[in-house]
């Protein structure tokens, strides 16, 4: 009798056993089929994170999305170039195309959300009158935003580039007229608005970036006109996963009414311009 109690008491465990094994099993699949559903979107700074956020309230079920926060302009990309998230959203074409090139990359530019109107700021000029011969100009120590700044002086006739180069590789060696004569001092993209509180006479900057001192388009001696968006900031994937089921809804969310609004408000204010069609239209 007590060798029964034991073999039954044995088959019991081993039958307990394979029902936790198969809730561990059940447990884990529902964990990696929550994860497939969670839309990883690498960002810094408003409004591009406000966007995220935005988008992540409306996207469609059964996908949500997770902001992840950066604080430079090389965690993004590298971060998306390693499959450690699906999209990011801090950049236009050209410099996406920049890091392609440099570190051999397969990231994809999905679709303009929003073209960031940027300038000239000055702290020491009141109109473009009053620019001095010989005055520092501090631009961009990147290569796509170097050319970005070099293009809007050469439209307001400051300086004239060589028409032979491509003007969307243009450095500050392209000049080959410079009137006022011009000192070029490079920055990254994130300490501009240091070198405009430095007291650099004339500083390229980004809305987003001036406005932590308090300054608006509206303060800027002079403003891009870019008309076809090729700087406009766009929501970035990888080939392998660009055209996956949660990336289209991802892009769906960008492109939604409700990040539309949100943009057009900003628009009122002169910080930007939305770059894709109103869809109630």
């Amino acid at each position: 009798m007590k060798k029964q109690t034991l073999l039954l008491s044995g088959v019991a465990l081993l039958l307990a056993a394979c029902g936790a094994g198969g809730n561990e099993g059940e447990t884990s699949n529902e964990a990696a089929t929550q994860e497939d559903t969670v839309i990883k979107v690498a960002s810094h700074l408003p409004p591009m994170t406000d966007i995220v956020e935005i988008a992540g309230d409306v996207i469609a079920e059964p996908y949500s999305v997770e902001l992840v926060e950066v604080s430079d302009n090389i965690q993004y990309n590298e971060a998306l170039l390693n499959d450690e998230v699906d999209a990011n959203f801090a950049q236009h074409a050209p410099f996406m195309e920049q890091f392609n090139e440099e570190r051999d990359g397969n990231l994809v530019a999905l679709q303009t959300i929003y073209n960031p109107i940027v300038g000239f700021y000055s702290p020491v000029y009141d109109s473009i009158e009053d620019i001095e011969e010989g005055a520092e100009v501090a631009i961009p120590s990147d290569a796509t935003n170097e050319a970005r700044a070099l293009m809007i002086m050469a439209d307001y006739d400051l300086l004239t580039l060589d028409p032979e180069v491509n003007p969307a590789q243009v450095t500050v060696d392209d000049i080959v007229d410079n009137p006022y004569s011009f000192t070029f001092t490079h920055i990254d993209l994130l300490n501009l608005t240091s070198a405009y509180e430095d007291g650099v006479p004339l500083v390229f900057n980004y809305p987003t970036y001036i406005d932590k001192i308090g300054l608006k388009t509206e303060d800027a001696l002079f403003l891009e006109d870019d008309d076809d968006f090729t700087f406009a900031l766009q929501l970035i994937a990888r080939e392998d996963n660009q055209d996956s089921p949660e990336i289209q809804a991802l892009l769906e969310a960008f492109t939604s009414q409700e990040v539309y609004d949100y943009l057009d408000e900003l628009s009122e204010i002169g910080h930007l311009e939305p770059a894709f069609e109103n869809p109630a239209e």
